[in-house]
């Protein structure tokens, strides 16, 4: 080991810090008190002495049926807030019946075509007192209607819901890869989304800004934050150009951020990224309201850090990331599975991940005090590291003429690559010790029980779209669709013809089509 080793984003990390570290440093500057600006020790002045966090599990798989037993199974274990996969023809806007979805409906996540499917994923669900996230992009205009539109059918007005789409389309450019549409067509939806939500579903989530993919690709710490943050300021100046108030939509921006094993690392990047946020939505965006200037953010155990050789390690590895992102004052959480590099999880899985959020709510005792590492000289110094690293990468994005521009001109994706090929090397090389990889491995490592995929699932969800297609009303199927490639050729807020559609029996398959013809597909 060198004398000063590197930490994940190649910050040198010395023997010893004292509070020469901290010469000349002004804690009211640059820490505050909780729940005060700038924010570094956390949102909320109590944190979670009066409210933990919400703890989420990752549910979604195969048919709504069974992603909704899954639903009411971690609800009954104790899990406060829902969060939902959808499969890759629903992120990609394919009903299950494409022939671009054979093989994969129900695959990593559940398959949504219609309102009748939307109505069996939610059934029996408090849908007025459980938050729900859904992970979807390019079709969450469309994922988000369906959910307002069940909720109404079961008595719960828009005005009562909460929850989050993903939303993020920026950051599926530059690490993940779920988009249909062009970026700046894109933009145009998302934009349409707050305007729409600010209106009509106020308690909701209109974004969440995501690090996570962007980490999951490879980045580093430093690189999650700086290009997360950096299409957060796209989205805020898009709105903004779109003509809508910063305080009329940014209260509602919240941000994910993946927790991997470098623990102090970790907690930094996430008080940092709350330091960043608020300086730049009270100087550059000059927002009013204090919660436009609040980044409010969910967590998820780093699945890239999980490993299918003795896979029992990985309770421990969720474990002390689930410890960085409290630590670190995250509004809510998701723990991995420790078998979820093999398959989907096992309700045992499921059930070790959520008892690990709810053994350090109830038994560690961190959760007494907010920030509980501030003051540290080690942890202030690697907090304002990753800070200046951080800010100095968007400013390279503003000179490039922002986030959508430097996507185009490959920027984020080359960075990423660079940092991906970095650290495999050093894993390969032995620089990096991942336990039971490339140190303390074994040869007699037993088979672990992995989740069954029903192979009937596709052929049964073909099925019932079917049936749901030849019940509709056709002519004013036709008539809806219409109206939405006329919204969305011209200016009007795509949504409201779009939840149309959706009421007379369009599926997102044929919504996505329609925009597909106006907009056209992504080229990278």
């Amino acid at each position: 080991m060198s004398e000063d080793p590197t930490n994940d984003s190649g910050i040198e990390i010395k023997a010893l810090y004292s509070a020469a570290d901290l010469a000349g440093w002004d804690s009211a500057e640059r820490l505050g008190d909780p729940g005060q600006p700038p924010y570094t020790r956390g949102v909320y002045p109590t944190m979670y002495r009066g409210k933990l966090w919400t703890m989420r599990q990752y549910a979604g798989f195969g048919t709504p049926e069974s992603t909704n037993e899954r639903f009411k199974f971690l609800l009954g274990a104790g899990q406060t807030g829902l969060s939902c996969a959808f499969d890759l023809p629903t992120q990609m806007g394919y009903d299950s019946d494409h022939p671009r979805a054979e093989g994969e409906v129900g695959k990593v996540g559940v398959a949504i075509d219609s309102m009748a499917d939307m109505r069996l994923l939610l059934a029996d669900l408090p849908l007025d007192k459980v938050t729900t996230s859904m992970t979807i992009n390019s079709t969450g205009a469309v994922l988000l209607l369906m959910y307002e539109l069940v909720a109404e059918e079961q008595g719960v007005p828009s005005t009562a819901i909460s929850g989050t789409i993903q939303n993020d389309l920026l950051k599926e450019y530059i690490a993940r890869g779920t988009y249909v549409y062009p970026p700046r067509q894109s933009m145009r939806i998302i934009t349409d989304i707050f305007e729409y939500c600010a209106k009509h579903v106020p308690k909701w989530n209109t974004i969440s800004i995501s690090g996570y993919h962007i980490r999951e690709a490879g980045s580093t710490a430093v690189q999650e934050i700086a290009f997360t943050i950096a299409n957060g300021i796209a989205y805020v100046e898009a709105a903004i150009a779109a003509g809508l108030d910063v305080d009329d939509f940014a209260p509602r921006l919240s941000f994910f951020w993946n927790a991997h094993n470098n623990f102090f690392e970790e907690v930094a990047k996430y008080r940092a990224a709350r330091r960043i946020w608020f300086n730049i939505m009270n100087d550059r965006f000059k927002a009013k309201k204090e919660s436009s200037k609040l980044l409010r953010f969910h967590t998820q155990t780093g699945g890239s850090t999980l490993t299918a050789q003795q896979p029992e390690n990985n309770i421990v590895r969720v474990a002390l990331q689930s410890m960085a992102a409290v630590m670190g004052g995250t509004q809510s959480l998701h723990t991995n599975g420790y078998d979820e590099a093999l398959s989907l999880p096992t309700e045992r899985a499921a059930r070790i991940a959520l008892r690990t959020q709810q053994i350090i709510g109830y038994e560690s005792g961190i959760v007494d005090t907010p920030d509980p590492l501030a003051g540290s000289y080690f942890v202030e110094t690697l907090t304002d590291e990753i800070e200046r690293l951080a800010l100095e990468y968007i400013a390279h994005i503003d000179e490039l003429g922002g986030a959508v521009a430097a996507i185009e001109a490959g920027y984020q994706m080359s960075e990423i690559e660079n940092a991906a090929y970095d650290y495999a090397k050093s894993i390969d090389n032995d620089e990096r010790v991942i336990v039971g990889v490339n140190k303390f491995a074994v040869s007699d490592d037993p088979e672990p029980e992995v989740f069954p995929v029903n192979p009937e699932l596709e052929r049964g969800q073909k099925a019932r779209l079917g049936e749901y297609k030849a019940a509709r009303d056709q002519v004013k199927l036709q008539a809806s669709l219409a109206a939405l490639i006329q919204a969305a050729q011209g200016t009007d807020n795509i949504l409201y013809p779009m939840k149309e559609a959706l009421r007379v029996g369009a599926t997102l398959g044929e919504i996505s089509d329609a925009l597909r013809g106006v907009f056209g597909l992504y080229q990278p």
